[in-house]
Parts: structure tokens; C-alpha cells; sequence
């Protein structure tokens, strides 16, 4: 990689200055990732959408689509962990400014007597190899001002019993935010993480045993009610965020946190 001497470029710092921006969103199916798709492109941005189901992308497209703006969208179907796929992505996406990794679960939960070689290998490989694949097939891509926005969880400053090897894997990838805003900007490129709370989502409610629906919506509803807020946040005000650490250009480095007063 070569080394950019001029500064990092100023301009807008509001979303809407992503019109024309090119964004990456590995884990863009549904959730965070798919809100911020639809953000994204209701800015006038060109929103590309990677995931492991091409039906759900297909559909996750549409959605995007809907909300209006501009810019096109391009769904390319792989595993956030799969190098070669994710060569793939970048090489259809072409020319990209931004990305954002909101894929990965909760794998490797249990006891610490039960935690395996194997299990703890999970953990690390859905999150931390992840975050580091990604980063290496980005980067490269990526011009002056461009951005990597990974995600992380509020359990990393609040931990829970049972739940040791994936909040290490998901610690490793805050630590790598870093490590990389430092490596990566000498060629004026930003990384930054998310550090989200609880939002409703369908991957949420599958790890509470909360569906669509009434009865999905009442336990949601009873589960938020413990937060400061009095409430679960939407994808969409999680969405808002990772807008902001892609058009602001003087953020690099952070762990910005959107919990909801969670971690209080």
C-alpha cells in the first residue's frame, strides 16, 4: 500500500454527503445492516448488499430500493469469513468508500468448563477473522477519506456469565478498530466500531425465542422495558449511527457506543 501525503479530504460531515458514495454492507440481508442500506441509498448513495442467502438479499434489495434516493444497488452473495467471496464482493462493487461488517453472531456460548478449542474457534473465526477478512479485501479498495465500520456489542463493557469466548472475540475486534485507524492512516483511511446495545431485530428476537407478531412484539416490548430508555432501539436509529462515523471524516479510532443508556 502506498502512503497518501496530503490531508484527509474535508467535506460535508452530514449524511447527506454521501450521495454518490459507494457503501459496502457485509450482513446487509436484515437488521442494522439492511436499515442502513435503505439509509443510505434514501441519501443518494450506491448500497451493496452482501449476505449468505441470495433470496433474502434479493428481497433485502428491494427493500432498499424502496427508499428512494439515486444511487443503485448490487447484492452479491457470500460469507463474511470466506476470502475468496469476499474478493468477489469488492471486485463487482468496483470503486468503494465505505464499509460496514455487521455479520457475525454470539457463537462459542457456554461455561468456561465447557468452552472447547473448537467452540473458542468459532467465536474468533465469526467475529475477529471476520472483521480482519474484511478489513484486508477492503482496504485496498478504499480511497483517501474512506472508511471500515465494524460491529461490536454493549456485553464487552457489561459482560454476562456464559458468554467468555465470544465477548473476547467481539473485545479483539474493537482493539483491531484501532490498531487498524492507526496502520491504515498514513493512507487517509478511517476505522472505527460500533458498539451497539439492543435493538429489535430478527436475529435479537431468535436469540430471546421471540417471533414476528403480537406475542414477538409483547416480549420485546417486556425485555426493553428494563433498558434506561424503556425500550429496545430500532435498526434504523442503529443505522443512523454507522451513517454518521461514514460521513463525518475526521472520526477515526472510536468505539462509538448506541445502547440506550444500557451500559449505565
Amino acid at each position: 500500500m502506498t502512503t497518501t501525503e496530503a490531508p484527509v479530504p474535508v467535506r460535508s460531515p452530514l449524511p447527506q454527503g454521501l450521495a454518490g458514495q459507494t457503501a459496502v454492507i457485509v450482513g446487509g440481508s436484515s437488521g442494522i445492516g439492511l436499515a442502513t442500506g435503505a439509509l443510505l441509498a434514501s441519501v443518494g448513495a450506491r448500497v451493496v448488499l452482501t449476505g449468505r442467502d441470495k433470496a433474502r438479499l434479493d428481497a433485502a434489495a428491494e427493500h432498499v430500493r424502496a427508499a428512494g434516493g439515486d444511487g443503485a444497488v448490487l447484492v452479491v452473495a457470500g460469507d463474511a469469513a470466506d476470502e475468496q467471496a469476499l474478493a468477489e464482493t469488492f471486485e463487482r462493487a468496483g470503486a468503494v468508500d465505505h464499509v460496514l461488517l455487521t455479520a457475525g453472531g454470539l457463537g462459542g456460548t457456554g461455561p468456561l468448563t465447557d468452552i472447547t478449542r473448537d467452540t473458542a474457534l468459532q467465536a474468533m473465526d465469526g467475529r475477529l477473522w471476520a472483521a480482519l477478512a474484511v478489513a484486508r479485501a477492503a482496504a485496498p479498495r478504499l480511497g483517501a477519506g474512506g472508511s471500515i465500520t465494524f460491529s461490536s456489542g454493549a456485553f464487552v463493557s457489561r459482560p454476562v456469565a456464559g458468554m467468555s469466548a465470544p465477548l473476547a472475540a467481539v473485545g479483539g475486534v474493537e482493539t483491531l478498530a484501532r490498531a487498524l485507524a492507526v496502520e491504515l492512516a498514513p493512507r487517509r483511511l478511517r476505522v472505527n466500531a460500533l458498539r451497539f446495545g439492543q435493538f429489535d431485530t430478527p436475529l435479537s428476537r431468535g436469540a430471546m425465542g421471540a417471533g414476528p407478531g403480537e406475542a414477538g412484539d409483547a416480549a420485546v416490548a417486556q425485555a426493553g422495558a428494563r433498558n434506561p430508555l424503556g425500550r429496545w432501539g430500532t435498526p434504523e436509529e442503529a443505522a443512523a449511527a454507522a451513517l454518521f462515523l461514514m460521513a463525518n471524516p475526521y472520526m477515526t479510532g472510536e468505539i462509538l457506543t448506541i445502547d440506550g443508556g444500557l451500559t449505565l
